[in-house]
Formats: structure tokens, C-alpha cells, sequence
């Protein structure tokens, strides 16, 4: 019979085999040196030399998500679909094509929408500056038609700017559309359809908004880990836009909420799938 030093060795390689594979089992598949990194994935996102169009170039999030794509360099071509023409200085934007559209009109323009690969839609309004009407038809009814016209045009994975809390079945006019809007752009099937729904955007918009800079003060003022519950600073949301889009996905649709935007937002290595 074995002797007690060999049964305290077994039970040793017993114990270590039982927390290897409950650590694997916790982590996931695809967990582990052989995981492809946040950088390498960015690389060959670049490599498939993709298009991508974005919807609401000219507002705060649309803007700094601009800036990110040039700055990592992930798209071949990139296109800015809007209701007029932005003006740039920086050289980095010297190749950026611009498509201005009559949203009014959209079926008009149904060629700036096609031949891309990766949608974004940043595009809103607001109620007060819209009024109730003009807030749904901005944010209902142009986003539903842009996304119809990029399926149509070929694009295979969109991604949604929403608001946490949206819920089609909300009391609140701003929670209801922002849900159905995203219940109806769902039902378009595109290949890969991702909804960000973050809180509070943290940002330096150049229109004012006294009720947004009295907001952003008061997250300013709390702890970190209350106001990152239920805020987001514009950067972090962009980034993590992009580095969703460049991890692989078998989801035909995902929701990410506020916590889940600021993990991928502050990612560097290796990405939860």
C-alpha cells in the first residue's frame, strides 16, 4: 500500500487539478495565454480593410467616437452621414468622406448608406430643444430609417447609442422611444446589433445646456464608484464602442449597460467575451 507521503502528494495533484479546472470553468472558453489580446485584435480588425459610417458626427459622442476610429486606425474608409457638412483643420481628417443627407428625405439618399460595413448611430435630439414631436421623429424615426437604409446598403453590424433605462413600455417619453426604437432597429436582423446604454454623459458640450452642466457637477462631486454606476464620461463610452466591435461575438444582438461600458471602456489586454 502507498505510504502517507505519497497519498499527501496525490491529494496535492488531486486538489491543484480541481482548482485548474474550476478556474476554467469560471473564467469561460477561450480564457488563457492562447486569448488574443485587446491590441492583436485591433490589428486584425484593420487588417480586413472595413468601412464604417457614423450618424451624428456633429454631436459630443458622435464627435469623440470620430476622433478614437482615426486615431486607432480601423477602418479603410470612413464616412459621416448628416444634415451638413463639418468642418475639420486637423490632418487626420483629410480622408474622411462626408455625405450630407435630408433626413426628411432619407429614401432620397439610400447611396450614402451603402457598402459599409460598420454603422454607428450617435444621432439625437433633444425634447426641449426639439419639442415632443420633433425629439421623436429625430430620434425614432431617422434612426429606424438610417438603420433600414444601411441593411439594405450591406452593413452588417450596427451599433445603437441609447440611454440607460430605455424601455418601450415607459412612462417617460425619452425611455419610451429610445426602447422601441431599439425593439424596431432589432427587428431589421442585421448580422451583429449592439446597444450601449449608458447614463449620465460626462462631456463639455460647446451648446449650452444648464440642466446637463448642473448634472455633470453634482456626479463631479460624488465617489467614484456611486457616480460610475449611473455616469460615463463621453472618451470611455467611444472606446468601448470600439472595443466591442472589435472582439468576436456569436450574439446577434447585446446590451450593454453603464458598468459594462465603463469595463470596456478602461480595457487594455485581454477582453471578457
Amino acid at each position: 500500500m502507498p505510504g502517507p507521503a505519497a497519498l499527501s502528494a496525490a491529494a496535492a495533484v488531486a486538489l491543484v487539478a480541481a482548482l485548474l479546472l474550476a478556474w476554467r470553468e469560471e473564467a469561460g472558453p477561450g480564457t488563457g495565454p492562447s486569448k488574443p489580446k485587446l491590441p492583436k485584435l485591433r490589428e486584425d480588425f484593420k487588417m480586413q480593410n472595413k468601412s464604417v459610417f457614423i450618424l451624428g458626427a456633429s454631436g459630443e459622442s458622435g464627435k469623440v467616437l470620430l476622433k478614437e476610429i482615426l486615431e486607432q486606425n480601423l477602418f479603410a474608409r470612413v464616412t459621416l452621414i448628416g444634415r451638413r457638412e463639418l468642418t475639420f483643420e486637423e490632418e487626420a481628417y483629410k480622408n474622411v468622406n462626408q455625405e450630407v443627407v435630408d433626413f426628411e428625405k432619407l429614401e432620397d439618399y439610400a447611396s450614402a448608406f451603402q457598402g459599409h460595413d460598420v454603422g454607428f448611430c450617435c444621432l439625437g435630439t433633444t425634447r426641449s430643444k426639439a419639442g415632443a414631436e420633433g425629439f421623436v421623429r429625430v430620434d425614432r424615426d431617422y434612426v429606424l430609417k438610417s438603420a433600414e437604409l444601411a441593411k439594405s446598403g450591406g452593413c452588417k453590424h450596427f451599433n445603437l447609442l441609447s440611454s440607460k433605462g430605455a424601455d418601450k413600455s415607459s412612462n417617460f417619453l425619452y425611455l419610451q422611444v429610445k426602447g422601441e426604437v431599439e425593439a424596431r432597429v432589432g427587428e431589421l436582423k442585421f448580422d451583429r446589433y449592439s446597444i450601449f446604454r449608458p447614463g449620465v454623459l460626462l462631456c463639455n458640450r460647446q451648446e449650452s445646456r444648464p440642466g446637463e452642466w448642473l448634472i455633470r457637477k453634482f456626479f463631479g462631486f460624488l465617489p467614484d464608484s456611486w457616480a460610475s454606476g449611473h455616469s460615463v464620461p463621453v472618451l470611455t463610452l467611444a472606446r468601448a464602442m470600439l472595443n466591442n466591435m472589435v472582439r468576436p461575438s456569436d450574439k446577434q444582438m447585446e446590451i450593454l449597460d453603464n458598468k459594462a461600458i465603463h469595463e470596456l471602456g478602461k480595457a487594455h489586454g485581454v477582453l471578457k467575451p
